[in-house]
């Protein structure tokens, strides 16, 4: 505010201090349209329209003083250039009102500031989780990791990489970095040792892993599987030392048994590693199998004297030129006769995941505490908290009820109740989770969250700090736009298999759709509250560099948005419990119909005509075609060269714009005439297309071909007109108000409706019955001056004329397509601006800023990360072409210009 006298800062004050003080707000995330925490996209929050018109009347002459306030950190998140560069940028945006609010405006109403503070719906959850009609907190999904099989457990380093580490049911151990590659390497294979099958449900196999605490000193790794010794079943845990040539593996050779322990049955192995807060290592193993725990008069849960149905602890420090483990000296049991010194708690029947709570950030509570799942037999599943010296009570009591009555009446049991069981209605098989400590979803914080393999639920519990008791919620998808952010998702695989947290504390879960072992079936989803997130820049992480040999396997999602989505789970339960339903996924085909159709509906009427768009419809009869052509008027045509310079502008006058009138051809059918006379004749394997006048507003269309492949020009035909030759020579900046003779009107014209067929963008046939599709008819689609489209062609298209900046559309398999500004930096810009012949990206525009699609265009890449100096967007990290988890409300723009020292 130094900046402003007494009546500046009168005038101007509320309106600088209220939009810079909305980084603090509890919905910056959405304000500074930064869906993922780790990358806020805007400089300034999002406005809405009005407020955005009255600072514009009030105070626009402050929006470069805005910007260069904040101008390190923006340029450090690349979203401006040098102060140079915002100064360009706002001279011409403080002298128009409408570029200045397309420039600050966020488009959703409900989200943008001041609305967001007066919407009294929103407001009343601030401080809670969603909730729909029936209670059911209402999450959504991120998917990191896919194509795994039986992804049994996830950890992290705690080494400040924030690398991930996925074992897999059959043998093998992945690393994946920080930004979701995968070491093509394995960090370890066990798949000849490892004791599986790829029956479906099959439990056994390798089933856990865990570093040690100090792993970046102490460098050891211990593993938890099954093994076939001599005909007999076991269970090893092992020890294994990091390689000392590469940080990403372990050395097969190092391997140091650690524990063995018999297994009377195939089932029931139990199967977690943790490291406490003490720094010993804790073991779960199941009660030995079959049914009931028939072993003994007791059972071997009740039983001290055996390893099985019992959480284990031991010390592994310092281990290595003595025995492989020790007892920690306070452990319960040493000096009870007969048995295990091992033993840390009893009475367990298949502990399946374990955590340890992080406790509360702000004060520590909860620090150390350890949650269980413990499958249960024929009624209930429950939740332990694991102390040392507790008896859980198996086989006398599965839940809260008595299993084994004698045993159940035993004035000796003194067993320890579960914080929460629940019926077979709900589940069969539980699933422990972890309580959320993370940062990014501050809703979260103290929420236990867990699942279950069977039914596939989401399940919650809250603590009442007052009362020690815990409170139940169901977990549902979030449905209609809840969870319509970039990269949110709201389905998943119904198998919950395991849940993890990563070094931040963000929390996670595996699953999949095909519980073998040898299926590619298996998903990692981040959990996600897009209720509320955490304001931008707080959660940010800056990952220590990883030392990679091998190669690295970009991650590409799979899975989709799912709208209007309805429950597919197991039916409500007839308890007192909320009668809620989590969401699963359906098959690959129906969500994909869903998904195109829904978004379809939402984002017409919000999008731009697109100039020259060209629909080839397939009739029922199969000898006939016709052609129905669609087109605006092109206010201003920018033609990139090939030689890769600045693009060359000609403003066509809507006084010459010519006229398409219909001619009858020798055959009997009509082919389009411009009033120019040239008639354009249909030909296979190529779409016509006419240039109509009309006095309604038209979109821009700029379009670049690589130059950096050889490009060869057809030879001229009879039915195509010679097309002019592009100059080679560096064209000055460009102007915006040349006018053109009308031979040379004629010229472009003639150029410009063959450039127009790889311009309209081909839409894939819609499922059969839907008479309303639109057919795909395959073109070779050509560039100014006849030359061919290369795949990584990009255009710019813009509603308002403008030829520098406009929404980013890219040339892929004969069609044009927009991009997703998921992860869309300003590297990425920067390709496109310099294909596009400008030698600087000055701003991304996210969330349809510049214009969305219409439905007719396809989304054909998203998730594009560059580095900047790639030859185009395909060259660079990104998912798989059409594939996408995002709408037209989403494709991304950019405003292209020059370096300050060029002429």
């Amino acid at each position: 505010m130094d900046f402003f006298d007494y009546s500046g800062f009168t005038a101007c004050g509320k309106f600088i201090r209220s939009i810079l003080c909305q980084e603090c707000s509890p919905y910056a995330a959405h304000l500074f349209d930064a869906e993922d925490a780790n990358t806020p996209m805007r400089v300034l929050p999002g406005l809405c329209r009005d407020y955005c018109s009255d600072y514009w009347h009030q105070c626009r002459y402050t929006l470069s003083l805005a910007l260069e306030v904040l101008g390190g950190t923006a340029r450090a998140q690349g979203l401006v250039g040098s102060p140079a560069q915002i100064t360009n940028l706002t001279l011409g945006l403080e002298e128009d009102r409408g570029a200045f609010c397309d420039f600050l405006e966020l488009k959703d109403k409900q989200y943008c500031y001041p609305n967001v503070l007066s919407n009294a719906e929103l407001n009343a959850n601030l401080g809670s989780v969603r909730e729909d009609s029936e209670g059911c907190l209402e999450l959504c999904l991120q998917e990191v990791a896919n194509g795994l099989r039986n992804p049994v457990a996830m950890i992290h380093a705690n080494d400040g990489s924030h690398r991930f580490f996925v074992a897999e049911q059959l043998g093998y151990v992945w690393v994946y970095l920080a930004n979701g590659s995968r070491v093509d390497r394995p960090f370890l294979n066990l798949t000849q040792a490892v004791l599986t099958s790829p029956w479906a449900g099959d439990e056994r196999g390798f089933l856990c892993i865990a570093l040690h605490p100090s792993f970046t000193t102490v460098r050891k790794a211990y593993v938890y599987y099954s093994v076939s010794v001599k005909k007999q079943e076991k269970i090893r845990v092992s020890e294994f030392t990091l390689s000392t040539h590469d940080v990403n593996q372990l050395d097969h050779a190092s391997e140091r048994t650690i524990l063995e322990v018999a297994e009377p049955a195939s089932n029931h192995n139990g199967g977690q590693l943790l490291f406490g807060e003490d720094g010993f290592l804790y073991i779960f193993i199941g009660d030995g199998g079959r049914a009931g725990d028939p072993f003994g008069k007791f059972g071997n849960s009740q039983n001290k004297s055996t390893h099985l149905g019992k959480a284990l602890r031991i010390d592994v420090n310092d281990n290595d030129d003595g025995a492989p483990y020790s007892i920690p000296p306070d452990n319960p049991f040493l000096a009870e006769p007969n048995a295990m010194p091992e033993i840390y708690a009893y009475g367990v029947r298949n502990m399946w995941r374990c955590s340890v709570d992080r406790g509360d950030t702000a004060t520590g509570r909860g620090r150390g505490r350890l949650f269980c799942g413990d499958v249960g037999q024929n009624k209930y599943e429950e939740v332990d908290l694991v102390v040392k010296g507790g008896n859980y009570g198996w086989r006398a009591k599965e839940g809260f009820s008595c299993y084994d009555r004698k045993l159940c009446k035993n004035s000796t049991l003194d067993d320890i109740l579960p914080i929460f069981a629940y019926p077979h209605k709900l589940g069969k098989s539980v699933t422990g989770g972890y309580i959320y400590r993370g940062c990014q979803m501050p809703n979260l914080n103290g929420l236990y969250i867990f699942g279950d393999f069977m039914s596939g639920r989401l399940m919650s519990l809250k603590e009442n700090t007052t009362t020690g008791e815990w409170h139940y919620n169901e977990i549902c998808m979030g449905k209609d736009q809840t969870c319509r952010f970039p990269k949110l998702i709201n389905s998943y695989y119904k198998y919950i298999i395991s849940f993890a947290e990563d070094e931040a504390g963000e929390l996670y879960f595996l699953a999949t759709g095909t519980p073998s072992a040898s299926a590619r079936a298996g998903v990692i989803y981040k959990i996600t509250d897009p209720s509320k997130r955490a304001p931008p820049g707080k959660c940010s992480i800056k990952p220590s560099p990883v030392k990679v040999k091998g190669k690295l396997v970009h991650f590409h999602p799979k899975e989709e948005f799912v709208i209007n989505k309805k429950p597919t789970t197991t039916a409500a339960p007839t308890t007192t419990t909320r009668k809620t339903t989590t969401t699963t996924r359906k098959t690959t085909t129906t969500t994909r119909k869903a998904t195109t159709t829904t978004r379809k509906a939402t984002t017409t009427a919000a999008t731009p005509t697109m100039a020259q768009r060209t629909m080839t419809r397939k009739t029922a009869t199969a000898a006939r075609n016709t052609t129905t052509t669609r087109a605006t008027p092109i206010a201003q045509i920018t033609m990139a060269t090939t030689t890769g310079r600045r693009p060359t502008v000609a403003a066509i006058r809507p006084s010459d714009r010519p006229t398409t009138r219909p001619s009858v051809k020798a055959n009997g059918r009509k082919a389009p005439t411009t009033s120019l006379g040239v008639a354009s004749s249909h030909r296979p394997g190529y779409r016509s297309t006419t240039l109509t006048p009309t006095s309604s507003p038209s979109s821009t269309i700029v379009h670049y071909t690589r130059s950096r492949y050889p490009l060869a020009s057809p030879p001229p035909s009879p039915s195509r007109p010679v097309r002019p030759t592009p100059t080679t020579s560096r064209p000055r900046r460009p102007t915006a108000n040349t006018t053109l003779s009308r031979a040379q009107l004629e010229k472009l014209l003639l150029a410009e409706k063959q450039v127009t067929a790889g311009e309209g963008n081909q839409v894939h046939k819609t499922p059969t019955g839907d008479t309303g599709a639109v057919g795909r008819a395959r073109t070779y689609n050509r560039g100014t001056g006849g030359r061919r489209l290369r795949a990584g062609s990009v255009r710019l298209v813009s509603a308002d004329g403008l030829m520098d900046r406009g929404r980013v559309e890219v040339f892929i398999r004969g069609e044009w397509g927009s991009v997703c500004d998921d992860l869309f930096n300003s590297k990425a810009a920067a390709v496109v601006c310099r294909q596009m012949g400008f030698s600087a990206a000055l701003a991304v525009k996210k969330r349809a800023a510049l214009g969305g699609a219409g439905d007719a265009v396809r989304i054909l890449l998203d998730d594009v990360e560059c580095r900047g100096d790639e030859g185009s967007l395909l060259e660079c990290k990104r998912s798989k072409v059409g594939k996408h988890n995002c709408s037209h409300q989403e494709d991304v723009g950019v405003v292209c210009g020059y370096d300050t020292g060029e002429e």
